[in-house]
């Protein structure tokens, strides 16, 4: 009996001490442990820059389409330019495409003013196109809007709305020169996760970007000479 319990306890021993030699499992014993930790560092990193290059994409759209909407129209032959509906259906048709990729108009809100001042000073959010599906207070203008709508003449008489401090958030808000104008830019993107809502949360991408007109626009209205037109106006929500 004795022997046998002896027998026993020296193979206990013998076993514990070939295991304790034995290391052909610890890397796979570190690797589940640090797995975790190594996944959560690769995720936060691809999700961190995929928001960074989103955040470059919108910010270069709205860059472009302020400055697009700056430069184009009509020159006449008294060399003032007149704006049409149609040049402003082209620059917003190339912030569309620009924005595609990353599903823009879908996602997201675009509204473009002409902040313009006369002579006596009076600075006015004259005029507004918009497009983009989203709706709501993160995504409508934050900064002045006007009450025209698709099915009136959007320019043609409309004093617009008054914007006395400007454009943008204090202290560095824009002001229009005199007897000039500035288109003003903003977008509000509702951004997609690539690993989901849970490892930042939802996030709303928000930009804004502004040039002066530096062309001698006609700032009377915006024209639209047959064949008309569609009128992108900021009461409608369309991609």
């Amino acid at each position: 009996m004795m022997t046998t319990v002896r027998s026993t306890l020296s193979s206990l021993v013998r076993t514990r001490r070939r295991l304790a030699r034995d290391t052909s499992g610890l890397a796979l014993l570190e690797f589940a442990f640090s797995a975790p930790l190594v996944l959560m560092i690769g995720l936060y990193g691809i999700e961190t820059a995929n928001q960074a290059l989103i955040n470059l994409k919108v910010s270069q759209i709205a860059l472009n389409l302020a400055d697009n909407a700056s430069r184009v129209g009509l020159i006449s032959n008294a060399n003032i330019e007149q704006l049409r509906e149609i040049d402003l259906n082209d620059v917003l048709q190339a912030a569309r495409n620009q924005g595609a990729s990353i599903d823009l108009a879908a996602r997201g809100r675009i509204t473009m003013s002409s902040l313009e001042k006369d002579s006596g000073g009076t600075q006015r959010i004259h005029w507004q196109r918009c497009i983009g599906m989203k709706s709501g207070v993160n995504y409508d203008s934050s900064y002045g809007t006007t009450t025209v709508t698709s099915g009136t003449d959007t320019t043609s008489g409309n004093a617009g709305t008054l914007a006395p401090g400007g454009m943008g958030d204090p202290p560095d808000r824009v002001q229009a020169p005199t007897n000039g104008g500035v288109i003003f830019v903003e977008i509000n993107y509702d951004y997609k996760p690539i690993v989901g809502q849970w490892l930042f949360g939802a996030a709303r991408i928000h930009y804004i970007a502004s040039f002066v007109v530096r062309d001698n626009r006609d700032f009377a209205q915006i024209y639209n000479p047959a064949p008309a037109a569609a009128r992108a106006t900021c009461d409608l929500y369309t991609t």
